[in-house]
């Protein structure tokens, strides 16, 4: 049976390319609001860290009615590091709305969702956004989405894409240039003529796949996902099929569709319906939920590997226990492993330390996310740097390549092209567009940890850099990671201005005056590469002697705050950084200055 009256789609593309707004737009002129409600911009990203930061980091559902028919719209994350909500989330649609920037064009992570999308079978329809743009290219871009489309295997069918031209700021689509769009007439039937409705058996025993986890403080663990067969209500008793291959009992409890922001509460869904259904206290990502009739497991895509993994331990700084709420092994082991349950990408071991464990994930930003997350939830512990995940093929030690894309005015090519060169990246194409050169690299993982903050210092602030995981090689050989040496705090206290006033000549200062330290805590880093303990705590002597002059004021160079993800890229080895609900800090692994010195003769 098709169902004529409900429609499934995910808005897919690269990060900033105006997946959010769009949706907005969407929302809006669907009449999902009251004419006097305040709305928000960018309304889909209601996490604090996705407000923050301007990026899409969950794939969240909603749902507008257009002519009578319901369209599902799943907004998923750009960024390349969250590409796993990407993959579970394409279970749950027929097609996809492909955006891409009129200016920017095709991007690494256009490519990764586009060629997930069509390895599904997907139906693709093409909006080229922001065509309101100064310089913006939509017949360019188009021709290089095809080609894309053709270099990724598309079928003669996908390759017959519907293309929509859209300004998702200015709230309006066209299917031809020539014409001034008013509204999103357009998109909507497009949608409704190019979208397959969902076709399947309505009257056959149920059967449901979850692919996502939410979380509700009073009805417990809900599961989000797609009707595949037959009809579900409230009431109704079931089979959950778990990834083990083992089956368990449940019942439906409360039953809920999506109606533009809000989750409805509803008496029973339908084929082709994405709903999501509470009650079921031990649900998982990837599991079938059956009629027990007929149980039957539905398969679910493999997400691809985690690429890079650092240590969480306890925090056993001096400063211990002071601004956190969870401190101990067990409430860290506790918040890890529940992070895995809906983060389908990510992976915690245990390690032969009850106080450390290992988190995988598939970047630094994927693995920040969740630092920064449980900082605000009150948890405090230390993270070590972030190591590449090597593996062994056909005998041979492989390492995690990446597609590095920089963008950066003509004037500073030389710069990026000769810091990327030791760092083993190898150039595959270059092209010029009025004053700014777009380059590709394949370089190993490896080579990026660490250069986002010297490629952002050797542009000025003017480059753009992406980059995306395209699979494994053999070894490329050593990499020297960090020019610089650190800082390191002498002796515990109070940092003063004639301190700091002595130690500014030896680098750059991570820390003001009257900051608290301890021994072995970095406060700095040193142009040269080595460490080097400076004495921040230092007071001037007091002495009776009267001066001719006053004494000249101490000027202290602003110090440089660094950011979590900046900590994360500066530490070396045997350092840490600390991470509490008030302060991010660096130290070092080995905090005594004369056990680091034994240690190193070792």
């Amino acid at each position: 049976m098709l169902r004529e009256n409900i429609r499934n789609v995910a808005i897919i593309a690269h990060v900033d390319h105006g997946k959010t707004t769009l949706v907005d737009q969407l929302l809006k002129q669907s009449g999902a609001f009251r004419t006097n409600e305040v709305v928000h911009e960018r309304v889909m990203d209601s996490g604090d860290l996705e407000k923050e930061r301007g990026i899409t980091i969950l794939a969240k559902n909603t749902a507008v009615l257009y002519e009578g028919v319901k369209i599902n719209i799943v907004d998923t994350p750009g960024h390349a590091d969250f590409g796993g909500e990407v993959e579970r989330i394409l279970m749950m649609v027929d097609a996809v709305l492909l955006l891409v920037d009129a200016f920017e064009g095709c991007m690494p992570q256009t490519r990764f969702v586009l060629k997930k999308a069509l390895q599904l079978g997907k139906e693709p329809i093409v909006v080229v956004n922001k065509i309101d743009r100064p310089n913006a290219r939509p017949n360019e871009v188009l021709d290089e989405v095809f080609e894309l489309f053709i270099e990724l295997g598309a079928t003669d069918r996908q390759l017959n894409f519907p293309i929509v031209y859209a300004s998702g700021r200015e709230g309006y689509a066209t299917l031809d240039l020539k014409d001034q769009g008013v509204d999103m007439k357009p998109l909507y039937e497009t949608i409704l003529k190019h979208v397959p409705a969902p076709n399947g058996e309505l009257e056959a025993p149920v059967q449901i796949l979850i692919s996502n986890i939410d979380y509700d403080d009073y009805i417990g663990r809900i599961g989000i996902g797609r009707v595949e067969r037959g009809r579900i209500k409230i009431g109704d008793q079931v089979v959950i099929c778990k990834i083990d291959g083992q089956t368990t009992q449940a019942k439906i409890t409360r039953l809920y569709q999506f109606e533009a922001l809000k989750r409805m509460e509803v008496e029973d869904a339908a084929l082709g319906d994405l709903i999501a259904v509470a009650g079921l206290s031990d649900l998982n990502i990837g599991e079938t939920i059956c009629s027990p009739e007929q149980v039957e497991a539905l398969d679910f895509i493999k997400i691809d590997e985690p690429t890079v993994s650092m240590m969480f331990i306890v925090n056993n700084s001096p400063f211990a226990g002071r601004e956190g709420k969870f401190v101990t092994s067990r409430k860290l082991r506790e918040r890890l492993f529940k992070e895995v349950e809906t983060n389908v990408s990510m992976r915690v071991e245990e390690t032969a330390s009850p106080d450390t464990f290992k988190v995988s994930g598939r970047g630094e930003l994927h693995l920040s996310i969740l630092i920064e997350t449980m900082r605000r939830q009150g948890y405090e512990f230390q993270v070590s740097r972030p190591q590449v995940i090597m593996k062994e093929i056909d005998e041979k030690l492989c390492e995690p390549m990446e597609l590095l894309t920089v963008e950066v005015p003509d004037s500073y090519i030389g710069a990026v092209i000769e810091k990327l060169g030791p760092r083993k990246a190898e150039m595959l194409n270059m092209e010029t567009r009025e004053g700014v050169t777009r380059i590709e690299f394949r370089i190993p993982a490896r080579g990026l940890m660490g250069y986002r903050s010297e490629f952002l210092t050797d542009t000025n602030g003017n480059g753009i850099l992406n980059h995306l995981f395209d699979g494994y090689d053999e070894y490329k050989g050593e990499i020297r990671q960090r020019e610089q040496g650190s800082l390191i705090a002498f002796e515990a206290g109070e940092s003063t201005g004639y301190g700091l006033f002595n130690a500014q000549d030896r680098g750059n200062l991570f820390i003001g005056s009257g900051v608290e330290v301890y021994e072995g805590m970095i406060v700095g880093a040193n142009p040269k590469a080595e460490d080097l303990a400076v004495n921040v705590c230092k007071k001037k002597n007091v002495s009776n002697m009267r001066s001719s002059s006053a004494d000249e004021a101490l000027k202290l160079v602003p110090h440089v705050e660094l950011s979590l993800e900046q900590s994360l890229e500066f530490i070396a080895e045997d350092e840490l950084v600390e991470v509490t609900p008030k302060s991010i800090r660096l130290r070092k692994t080995i905090l005594s200055k004369d056990s680091r010195y034994k240690n190193s003769k070792k």
